[in-house]
């Protein structure tokens, strides 16, 4: 097993890999390191493809994973994890806005004792509102509302241990949300201030269009962290809910029409009780079977629902 896997996603950024390649594997090279570079071409349509495939041939120390289509930074990271070998992942975008040179760095903080180590750009060198804004605004949802606090979940320049991405999985558009993930499984986090650099070649591939879509995940992500193992809580306390709405709302109706001989058939609130009583129900039966499919769910993959950090014994 190596030491260090560099995952790096690409997506037509032809230009770059030259540069990016020989920068990664200089300085991997000199801090002594046993690694592998594996580099997720994301359905490239510029000639990425036929570069990657050719400087792998070409070197010993770079995997080269085609997709069959562009499936998303997402899935992209996650092929590469699959391919990562490493008892270290270092992750970073393809761009070279990124610096090589702090991938050390986060591997000397990670020995700490940290689980994941995140940069931060804290200097950013992209322009435009249409960069800046979602990102901002996305950092301060997200750490509200997964109690995970970093100033820049963006940043794709992180260092995790091995043994911490075999417990995630990966869909949507989760790999911004890695960290959260990391949180829920009960990881110690770190965040440390990384270079940024302006990009010197191709365009952006992030805007406005992802924040929906972001927004979808964090609600994905909201429900993890807090009632994975426990979907019942949830939806049996808002069946519950509606459930005694609709009844006393009833009782209050029955109340009417035999103590005080009132009509109460043609009452919106007659509807409204009977739509309580009908969606505390669903609600109820509803988190039933989200109890039965998260039963099914660790069960089926031998997922325990926790984690050990280490076991001390004399033994």
């Amino acid at each position: 097993m190596r030491q260090v896997s560099v995952v790096v996603p690409i997506y037509n950024e032809v230009e770059n890999l030259p540069h990016l390649i020989p920068a990664v594997a200089e300085v991997l090279t000199a801090a002594g390191l046993d690694y592998e570079l594996i580099c997720v071409d994301d359905g490239s349509q510029d000639g990425s493809t036929e570069r990657l495939r050719q400087m792998a041939q070409a070197r010993s120390d770079l995997k080269a994973v085609i997709l069959r289509r562009n499936y998303g930074q997402t899935a992209a990271m996650a092929a590469g994890f699959d391919q990562a070998t490493g008892q270290v992942v270092v992750t970073l975008d393809g761009d070279l806005q990124n610096d090589p040179q702090d991938i050390p760095r986060l591997l000397a903080k990670l020995e700490e004792g940290y689980d994941l180590v995140s940069g931060w750009r804290q200097h950013r060198q992209d322009h435009g509102i249409t960069r800046l804004l979602p990102s901002r605004v996305a950092n301060w949802l997200i750490g509200r509302v997964t109690g995970v606090k970093l100033h820049d979940y963006g940043c794709t320049l992180k260092a995790y241990r091995r043994e911490l991405l075999q417990d995630m999985h990966l869909y949507g558009e989760l790999h911004r949300f890695l960290p959260a993930l990391a949180y829920i499984e009960g990881a110690r986090i770190a965040e440390l201030p990384v270079r940024h650099h302006p990009r010197r070649f191709g365009h952006s591939k992030y805007g406005l269009g992802r924040t929906l879509r972001v927004m979808m995940d964090l609600l994905t992500i909201a429900f993890m962290k807090r009632f994975l193992t426990r979907p019942m809580h949830v939806f049996g306390l808002m069946g519950l809910f509606f459930l005694l709405l609709g009844l006393g709302l009833g009782a209050y109706l029955l109340v009417l029409k035999l103590a005080f001989a009132q009509s109460i058939g043609q009452r919106p609130l007659l509807f409204l009780a009977g739509l309580a009583v009908i969606s505390g129900l669903q609600l109820f039966c509803f988190g039933l079977l989200a109890e039965m499919l998260m039963r099914t769910y660790h069960e089926s993959q031998g997922r325990p629902i926790y984690r050990v950090r280490e076991v001390v014994s004399q033994s």
